[in-house]
Protein backbone atom coordinates (compact mmCIF):
# COMPACT_ATOMS: atom_id res chain seq x y z
CA UNK A 1 0.00 0.00 0.00
CA UNK A 2 1.16 3.38 -1.22
CA UNK A 3 0.72 7.02 1.27
CA UNK A 4 0.44 9.73 -0.93
CA UNK A 5 -0.25 13.29 1.01
CA UNK A 6 -1.53 16.10 -1.16
CA UNK A 7 -2.87 13.34 -3.63
CA UNK A 8 -5.65 15.50 -4.77
CA UNK A 9 -3.83 18.58 -5.76
CA UNK A 10 -1.52 18.90 -8.44
CA UNK A 11 1.31 16.66 -8.76
CA UNK A 12 0.09 14.74 -6.51
CA UNK A 13 -3.15 13.71 -8.44
CA UNK A 14 -1.15 13.29 -11.10
CA UNK A 15 0.99 10.90 -9.17
CA UNK A 16 -2.08 9.07 -8.45
CA UNK A 17 -3.18 8.62 -12.36
CA UNK A 18 0.62 7.59 -12.86
CA UNK A 19 0.06 4.71 -10.67
CA UNK A 20 -3.49 3.84 -11.72
CA UNK A 21 -1.73 3.44 -15.31
CA UNK A 22 0.68 1.07 -13.81
CA UNK A 23 -1.55 -1.18 -12.48
CA UNK A 24 -1.66 0.06 -8.57
CA UNK A 25 -4.93 0.84 -6.70
CA UNK A 26 -3.67 0.05 -3.10
CA UNK A 27 -3.23 3.94 -2.87
CA UNK A 28 -4.38 6.26 0.05
CA UNK A 29 -4.68 9.74 -0.17
CA UNK A 30 -4.26 12.05 2.45
CA UNK A 31 -5.70 15.48 1.39
CA UNK A 32 -8.37 18.32 2.15
CA UNK A 33 -10.83 17.92 -0.72
CA UNK A 34 -13.02 20.97 0.40
CA UNK A 35 -15.65 22.73 -0.95
CA UNK A 36 -14.21 23.83 -4.56
CA UNK A 37 -14.19 20.99 -6.92
CA UNK A 38 -10.97 19.69 -6.07
CA UNK A 39 -12.44 16.09 -6.09
CA UNK A 40 -12.31 16.60 -9.72
CA UNK A 41 -8.12 15.30 -9.32
CA UNK A 42 -9.19 12.11 -8.20
CA UNK A 43 -12.28 11.55 -10.39
CA UNK A 44 -10.87 9.43 -12.87
CA UNK A 45 -8.77 7.43 -10.07
CA UNK A 46 -9.06 4.17 -8.06
CA UNK A 47 -8.02 4.73 -4.20
CA UNK A 48 -7.97 2.63 -1.26
CA UNK A 49 -8.93 5.29 1.12
CA UNK A 50 -9.02 9.29 1.70
CA UNK A 51 -7.31 10.56 5.00
CA UNK A 52 -8.50 14.06 5.80
CA UNK A 53 -5.00 15.54 6.97
CA UNK A 54 -6.04 15.85 10.61
CA UNK A 55 -6.91 12.26 10.71
CA UNK A 56 -3.34 11.08 9.19
CA UNK A 57 -0.54 10.23 12.67
CA UNK A 58 -3.70 8.62 13.74
CA UNK A 59 -4.16 6.28 11.02
CA UNK A 60 -0.70 6.09 10.50
CA UNK A 61 -0.82 4.16 13.56
CA UNK A 62 0.05 0.34 13.28
CA UNK A 63 0.37 0.55 9.59
CA UNK A 64 2.94 -1.37 7.29
CA UNK A 65 3.12 0.80 4.11
CA UNK A 66 5.16 0.03 0.97
CA UNK A 67 5.96 3.27 0.62
CA UNK A 68 5.15 7.21 1.97
CA UNK A 69 5.27 9.79 -1.10
CA UNK A 70 4.65 13.34 0.46
CA UNK A 71 3.49 16.18 -1.86
CA UNK A 72 0.95 17.63 0.51
CA UNK A 73 1.87 21.45 1.12
CA UNK A 74 1.15 24.62 1.57
CA UNK A 75 2.59 25.77 -1.89
CA UNK A 76 1.08 29.31 -2.13
CA UNK A 77 4.82 31.35 -2.23
CA UNK A 78 2.64 34.41 -1.27
CA UNK A 79 1.27 32.77 1.83
CA UNK A 80 2.14 34.96 5.07
CA UNK A 81 1.24 32.76 8.09
CA UNK A 82 4.04 31.57 9.44
CA UNK A 83 2.68 29.16 12.11
CA UNK A 84 0.41 27.78 9.47
CA UNK A 85 3.14 27.29 7.02
CA UNK A 86 5.65 25.50 9.20
CA UNK A 87 2.60 23.35 11.06
CA UNK A 88 2.16 22.10 7.71
CA UNK A 89 4.86 22.17 5.54
CA UNK A 90 7.82 21.57 8.14
CA UNK A 91 6.48 19.67 11.25
CA UNK A 92 3.95 17.67 9.76
CA UNK A 93 7.19 16.57 7.73
CA UNK A 94 8.80 15.80 10.17
CA UNK A 95 6.36 13.64 12.14
CA UNK A 96 6.14 11.82 8.95
CA UNK A 97 10.16 11.45 8.25
CA UNK A 98 10.12 10.24 12.00
CA UNK A 99 7.09 7.30 10.97
CA UNK A 100 9.22 6.07 8.09
CA UNK A 101 12.60 6.05 9.91
CA UNK A 102 10.72 3.50 13.03
CA UNK A 103 8.76 1.79 10.49
CA UNK A 104 11.32 1.34 7.62
CA UNK A 105 9.51 2.61 5.01
CA UNK A 106 10.93 4.70 1.96
CA UNK A 107 10.08 8.48 2.18
CA UNK A 108 9.95 10.33 -1.15
CA UNK A 109 8.91 14.40 -0.38
CA UNK A 110 8.55 18.17 -2.35
CA UNK A 111 11.00 19.70 -1.53
CA UNK A 112 11.07 22.82 -3.93
CA UNK A 113 13.24 25.76 -6.31
CA UNK A 114 12.10 28.44 -3.84
CA UNK A 115 14.99 27.02 -1.41
CA UNK A 116 17.26 28.04 -4.23
CA UNK A 117 15.92 31.95 -3.59
CA UNK A 118 16.57 34.50 -6.26
CA UNK A 119 19.19 32.39 -7.96
CA UNK A 120 22.04 34.60 -7.42
CA UNK A 121 23.97 31.72 -6.17
CA UNK A 122 23.21 29.04 -9.03
CA UNK A 123 20.72 26.08 -8.80
CA UNK A 124 23.39 22.94 -7.56
CA UNK A 125 21.84 20.42 -5.53
CA UNK A 126 24.65 19.47 -3.53
CA UNK A 127 22.87 18.72 -0.36
CA UNK A 128 25.71 18.82 2.37
CA UNK A 129 24.25 20.63 5.36
CA UNK A 130 27.36 23.24 4.41
CA UNK A 131 25.70 23.94 1.10
CA UNK A 132 22.32 23.95 2.08
CA UNK A 133 23.20 26.91 4.91
CA UNK A 134 24.15 29.14 2.22
CA UNK A 135 20.92 29.43 0.73
CA UNK A 136 18.60 32.24 1.08
CA UNK A 137 15.31 31.51 0.50
CA UNK A 138 12.89 34.34 -0.40
CA UNK A 139 9.37 34.13 0.45
CA UNK A 140 7.64 31.64 3.52
CA UNK A 141 7.30 28.54 1.38
CA UNK A 142 10.82 28.34 0.38
CA UNK A 143 12.08 28.53 4.01
CA UNK A 144 9.52 26.10 4.98
CA UNK A 145 10.59 23.53 2.31
CA UNK A 146 14.48 24.55 3.25
CA UNK A 147 14.19 24.09 7.11
CA UNK A 148 12.89 20.26 6.38
CA UNK A 149 15.73 19.70 4.03
CA UNK A 150 18.44 20.99 6.32
CA UNK A 151 16.92 18.28 8.84
CA UNK A 152 17.04 15.45 6.73
CA UNK A 153 20.72 16.42 5.87
CA UNK A 154 22.10 17.10 8.61
CA UNK A 155 20.27 13.32 9.97
CA UNK A 156 22.44 12.45 7.15
CA UNK A 157 25.55 13.65 7.93
CA UNK A 158 25.97 12.90 11.31
CA UNK A 159 25.21 8.90 10.67
CA UNK A 160 21.48 9.30 12.67
CA UNK A 161 18.78 6.89 11.63
CA UNK A 162 16.59 7.59 8.16
CA UNK A 163 14.33 5.73 6.53
CA UNK A 164 15.71 2.85 4.52
CA UNK A 165 15.42 5.36 1.41
CA UNK A 166 14.56 8.64 2.00
CA UNK A 167 14.49 11.35 -1.10
CA UNK A 168 13.71 15.20 -1.55
CA UNK A 169 12.84 16.12 -4.73
CA UNK A 170 13.72 20.20 -5.45
CA UNK A 171 10.21 20.89 -8.32
CA UNK A 172 11.12 23.95 -10.78
CA UNK A 173 8.24 25.21 -12.97
CA UNK A 174 5.64 22.45 -13.38
CA UNK A 175 2.90 22.92 -15.17
CA UNK A 176 0.40 20.21 -16.53
CA UNK A 177 -3.41 19.22 -16.20
CA UNK A 178 -5.07 19.20 -12.56
CA UNK A 179 -3.41 22.95 -11.76
CA UNK A 180 -6.49 24.16 -12.32
CA UNK A 181 -7.85 24.42 -8.19
CA UNK A 182 -4.74 26.35 -7.67
CA UNK A 183 -5.55 29.90 -8.59
CA UNK A 184 -2.97 32.74 -8.99
CA UNK A 185 -0.49 29.46 -8.50
CA UNK A 186 -1.57 27.94 -11.85
CA UNK A 187 1.39 27.90 -14.79
CA UNK A 188 0.99 30.82 -17.03
CA UNK A 189 -0.42 28.24 -19.57
CA UNK A 190 -3.70 27.57 -17.36
CA UNK A 191 -3.98 31.08 -16.38
CA UNK A 192 -3.97 32.50 -20.10
CA UNK A 193 -5.27 29.72 -22.57
CA UNK A 194 -8.97 31.06 -22.38
CA UNK A 195 -8.20 34.48 -22.93
CA UNK A 196 -5.75 33.33 -26.42
CA UNK A 197 -8.41 31.06 -27.17
CA UNK A 198 -10.98 33.70 -26.76
CA UNK A 199 -8.90 36.15 -29.19
CA UNK A 200 -7.34 38.27 -26.60
CA UNK A 201 -3.87 38.91 -26.52
CA UNK A 202 -1.53 37.60 -23.22
CA UNK A 203 0.49 39.81 -21.42
CA UNK A 204 4.01 39.30 -20.44
CA UNK A 205 5.49 41.60 -18.52
CA UNK A 206 8.42 43.73 -19.90
CA UNK A 207 11.62 43.67 -18.85
CA UNK A 208 13.49 45.94 -16.36
CA UNK A 209 16.77 44.58 -16.81
CA UNK A 210 19.42 45.41 -19.62
CA UNK A 211 20.48 42.68 -21.82
CA UNK A 212 17.19 40.97 -21.30
CA UNK A 213 14.29 41.34 -23.63
CA UNK A 214 10.82 41.78 -22.98
CA UNK A 215 9.22 38.01 -22.85
CA UNK A 216 12.78 36.38 -22.75
CA UNK A 217 12.55 35.93 -18.27
CA UNK A 218 13.09 32.39 -18.05
CA UNK A 219 12.40 29.66 -16.33
CA UNK A 220 12.84 25.81 -16.03
CA UNK A 221 9.49 24.68 -16.91
CA UNK A 222 8.78 20.92 -16.59
CA UNK A 223 5.61 19.09 -17.62
CA UNK A 224 4.31 17.29 -14.68
CA UNK A 225 4.01 13.74 -16.87
CA UNK A 226 8.00 14.19 -16.10
CA UNK A 227 7.87 14.95 -12.49
CA UNK A 228 6.04 11.57 -12.50
CA UNK A 229 8.28 9.77 -14.13
CA UNK A 230 11.45 10.53 -11.55
CA UNK A 231 9.05 9.49 -8.60
CA UNK A 232 8.01 6.15 -10.27
CA UNK A 233 11.51 5.42 -11.24
CA UNK A 234 12.81 6.26 -7.16
CA UNK A 235 10.05 3.80 -5.83
CA UNK A 236 11.53 0.84 -8.42
CA UNK A 237 14.46 2.05 -7.49
CA UNK A 238 15.13 1.99 -3.83
CA UNK A 239 18.82 1.94 -3.16
CA UNK A 240 18.80 5.63 -4.20
CA UNK A 241 18.77 8.05 -1.51
CA UNK A 242 19.77 11.90 -1.45
CA UNK A 243 17.91 15.49 -2.70
CA UNK A 244 17.76 15.97 -6.30
CA UNK A 245 16.34 18.89 -8.71
CA UNK A 246 13.59 17.84 -10.62
CA UNK A 247 13.72 20.11 -13.92
CA UNK A 248 14.79 19.71 -17.52
CA UNK A 249 18.24 21.34 -17.15
CA UNK A 250 17.36 23.88 -19.90
CA UNK A 251 15.88 27.29 -19.08
CA UNK A 252 13.08 28.47 -21.81
CA UNK A 253 11.54 31.92 -21.96
CA UNK A 254 7.98 32.82 -21.28
CA UNK A 255 8.13 34.21 -24.75
CA UNK A 256 8.60 30.59 -25.88
CA UNK A 257 5.80 29.11 -23.39
CA UNK A 258 3.53 31.43 -24.65
CA UNK A 259 4.53 31.21 -28.41
CA UNK A 260 4.17 26.98 -27.78
CA UNK A 261 0.42 28.14 -26.45
CA UNK A 262 -0.29 29.56 -29.46
CA UNK A 263 1.43 27.42 -31.77
CA UNK A 264 -0.85 24.72 -30.42
CA UNK A 265 -4.04 26.43 -30.53
CA UNK A 266 -2.85 26.89 -34.86
CA UNK A 267 -2.85 30.93 -34.27
CA UNK A 268 0.22 33.38 -34.56
CA UNK A 269 1.41 34.36 -30.61
CA UNK A 270 -0.51 37.70 -29.87
CA UNK A 271 1.20 39.09 -26.95
CA UNK A 272 1.36 42.61 -25.34
CA UNK A 273 4.07 43.35 -23.08
CA UNK A 274 3.13 45.48 -19.98
CA UNK A 275 5.17 46.87 -16.74
CA UNK A 276 6.01 44.95 -14.36
CA UNK A 277 4.43 45.95 -10.85
CA UNK A 278 7.56 48.35 -8.75
CA UNK A 279 6.41 46.08 -5.93
CA UNK A 280 7.97 42.93 -7.25
CA UNK A 281 10.60 44.48 -9.86
CA UNK A 282 13.28 44.16 -6.96
CA UNK A 283 12.78 40.47 -6.43
CA UNK A 284 11.56 38.75 -9.73
CA UNK A 285 13.47 35.94 -11.18
CA UNK A 286 15.04 36.23 -14.43
CA UNK A 287 16.56 33.05 -14.51
CA UNK A 288 15.83 29.56 -13.11
CA UNK A 289 17.34 26.55 -14.52
CA UNK A 290 17.88 23.06 -13.01
CA UNK A 291 20.91 21.05 -12.81
CA UNK A 292 20.43 17.39 -12.90
CA UNK A 293 23.88 16.46 -12.88
CA UNK A 294 23.19 14.47 -9.59
CA UNK A 295 19.80 12.75 -10.87
CA UNK A 296 21.55 11.58 -13.70
CA UNK A 297 24.25 9.78 -12.10
CA UNK A 298 21.71 8.57 -9.55
CA UNK A 299 20.67 6.49 -12.47
CA UNK A 300 17.57 8.70 -13.87
CA UNK A 301 18.56 8.49 -17.99
CA UNK A 302 14.94 9.11 -19.20
CA UNK A 303 14.40 11.99 -21.48
CA UNK A 304 12.50 14.94 -20.63
CA UNK A 305 9.81 16.86 -22.43
CA UNK A 306 10.32 19.16 -24.93
CA UNK A 307 8.42 22.97 -23.96
CA UNK A 308 6.98 22.65 -27.37
CA UNK A 309 5.86 19.51 -27.47
CA UNK A 310 4.49 19.20 -23.67
CA UNK A 311 2.40 22.40 -24.39
CA UNK A 312 0.95 21.06 -27.14
CA UNK A 313 -0.18 17.71 -25.45
CA UNK A 314 -1.53 19.86 -22.75
CA UNK A 315 -3.88 22.53 -24.87
CA UNK A 316 -5.03 19.67 -26.74
CA UNK A 317 -5.68 16.61 -24.84
CA UNK A 318 -6.62 19.02 -21.76
CA UNK A 319 -7.12 22.57 -21.71
CA UNK A 320 -8.74 22.63 -25.11
CA UNK A 321 -10.94 19.58 -24.30
CA UNK A 322 -14.15 19.54 -21.99
CA UNK A 323 -13.02 17.54 -19.80
CA UNK A 324 -9.50 18.95 -18.26
CA UNK A 325 -8.92 16.34 -15.97
CA UNK A 326 -6.75 13.45 -16.39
Amino acid sequence: MLLVTGGAGFIGSNLVAGLNDAGRTDIVVNDALGDTGKWRNLGKRQLSDVVPPGELMGWLDGRKLDAVLHLGAISDTTATDGDLVLDTNFRLSLKLLDWCTATRTPFIYASSAATYGDGTDGFDDDWSPAALRRLKPMNLYGFSKHLFDLVVAERFAKGAKLPPQWVGLKFFNVFGPNEYHKGEMMSLVAKRFDEAKGGKPVRLFKSHRDGVADGEQKRDFIFVEDTVAVMRWLLDTPSVSGIFNVGTGEARSFRDLITAMFHALGRPPNIDYIDMPPAIRDQYQYFTQAKVENLRRAGYNAGFTLLEDAVQRYVTSFLNQPDRYR
